[in-house]
């Protein structure tokens, strides 16, 4: 693919429109397209995606440890089916929304209004290292299904996959200029947001995230953020703890834990405890060590001691400092005090936390301020009810992680994990901003005449029959006929 029309640096070609900028049109004709026709290019994306899905498999190579089969599952064949739903529901959720005459105020007889879905204009995109092709992908091809132009800055070492995709998004018809891989480094993004972006879509930290949303608040630039997740997972009596410890250790596992929905604070019926801690024991020990980035091991080794030192029991060694990977660290006797339980953390470790009861473990949860996703087993009828007060983005019962990849549900984050949602069809809509347009047909204006003296009386009668109870509706009706008939003699 010939890069010429596709800069990367901010200061070679400015993406906000105006003077100079010679993309301005092809954003306004992409704007401008049908949803339809935006949707072609999405299609032969899907087909494309099939076609050479070892090219991607190579492509997040960076990842590391992580096998080809890891790569389809979590990335590749999720991305292939968000492409689909976008086919099959982008243009029912994007068409304006005509209302009808049901719930419209009486005195707006002769008004048709409609809601209508507007693309943002250009859309700032920052990926993040974990799942580089699967979540940018996603917000980057629902931002241009919404008629946006697109700006992708990856996470350092992750250009490759969107790169493919910027690649496959040309030869596919999209004009050039609609979508642009940014530098790694992040003052890509400082850049971005200086030289004028509608709207960003991050995906990282909650350090991150503060300090973007810092710049983006004197520009007033609207964003969503998914930002981190310090998990918990509730054990409610009668649950099979063979399934719990099954379950958690492939949270573990998966993508070397490097997952914000992972599992990392276990909150257990203290009767449970010593079956459930038994229980892992194999399923964990059959994990390989996984590679963890020297800061995160070095963070957690800090945190870990510190939890051991205030009372919690390590299942295992504690991280070192010089080994460049880590089996999994299981911590029982855990306490929710402990800055562990508190903290985000991207590296396999698990506390375990006995609780009396489910109030105890509800109180416990809420001292983390992550606020991201939440898993419940046990019993299907009290796990939902669980469900229902848990405050948390996403909730799995009886499962962890795998069921967020529905490309139907949207995913975002609550508290210091974040704002806003992607995927889904609200993730696809917080890709556009509202405009609402009314229609007054008729010649009849009577809000335009000067007010007169008879005024108040007829909207306060008015006021009371459409909404009164129903003793004073029968007086009401009667008062308007009386303001109605002076008006008249005036």
């Amino acid at each position: 693919m010939d890069l010429s029309n596709n800069p990367t640096s901010p200061d070679v070609i400015p993406w906000k429109n105006g003077a100079g900028d010679p993309f301005s049109s092809v954003r306004a004709a992409w704007s401008g397209c049908s949803a339809t026709e935006r949707l072609s290019i999405i299609r032969k994306i899907r087909h494309r995606i099939a076609a050479d899905a070892e090219d991607l498999v190579r492509a997040l190579a960076t990842r590391s440890g992580r096998r080809a089969a890891e790569s389809l599952s979590a990335e590749i064949l999720p991305l292939a089916e968000a492409c689909r739903f976008l086919e099959r529901e982008a243009v029912r959720l994007l068409a304006p929304r005509r209302l009808g005459r049901r719930g419209r105020p009486v005195w707006l007889f002769g008004v048709a209004a409609e809601v209508r879905r507007e693309p943002f204009g250009t859309i700032l995109i920052v990926g993040p290292s974990n799942y580089p092709l699967l979540l940018p992908g996603v917000q980057a091809l629902q931002a241009l299904a919404a008629g946006n132009a697109v700006l992708v800055k990856p996470a350092p070492g992750c250009s490759a996959p969107m790169d493919r995709l910027a690649g496959w998004l040309a030869e596919a018809g999209l004009p050039a200029g609609l979508f642009r891989v940014l530098d790694e480094s992040p003052d890509a993004v400082t850049d971005a947001v200086a030289a004028g972006i509608d709207k960003l879509v991050l995906t990282g930290s909650a350090a991150t995230g503060r300090a973007v949303a810092e710049r983006l608040a004197d520009a007033l630039v609207p964003s969503t953020m998914e930002l981190s997740g310090n998990d918990p997972v509730f054990v409610l009596p009668g649950a099979d703890a063979g399934l719990v410890a099954r379950a958690l250790a492939f949270g573990l596992r998966f993508n070397g834990s490097a997952t914000c929905i992972a599992p990392r604070r276990v909150f257990v019926p203290r009767e449970m405890a010593a079956g459930l801690e038994e229980a892992l024991r194999g399923p964990v020990a059959a994990i390989p060590p996984t590679a963890v980035p020297a800061a995160a091991r070095r963070r957690l080794g800090g945190l870990a001691r510190a939890a051991v030192a205030d009372g919690a029991r390590p299942l295992g060694p504690l991280p070192g400092e010089a080994d460049p990977t880590m089996p999994p660290l299981i911590l029982a006797d855990a306490r929710p005090d402990m800055a562990l339980l508190r903290e985000e953390l991207f590296a396999p470790v698990l506390s375990l936390v006995p609780v009396r009861d489910l109030d105890e473990a509800l109180d416990a949860a809420a001292r983390s301020p992550h606020a991201l996703g939440a898993s419940v087993f046990g019993p299907e009828g009290a796990a939902r009810a669980l469900a229902g007060r848990l405050n948390a983005g996403t909730v799995t019962v009886n499962d962890l992680i795998v069921p967020t990849a529905d490309p139907r549900l949207p995913f975002g984050g609550r508290r210091a994990s974040g704002w806003g949602v992607t995927r889904g069809a609200e993730g696809l809509l917080e890709m556009t901003r509202v405009k609402t347009v009314s229609v007054r047909r008729g010649r009849s204006h009577p809000h335009f005449d000067p007010p007169r003296d008879g005024d108040a009386a007829l909207m306060l009668a008015a006021l009371r029959l459409l909404h009164g109870g129903g003793g004073a509706r029968l007086g009401a009706l009667w008062r308007l006929f009386q303001a109605l008939r002076g008006r008249r003699d005036d």
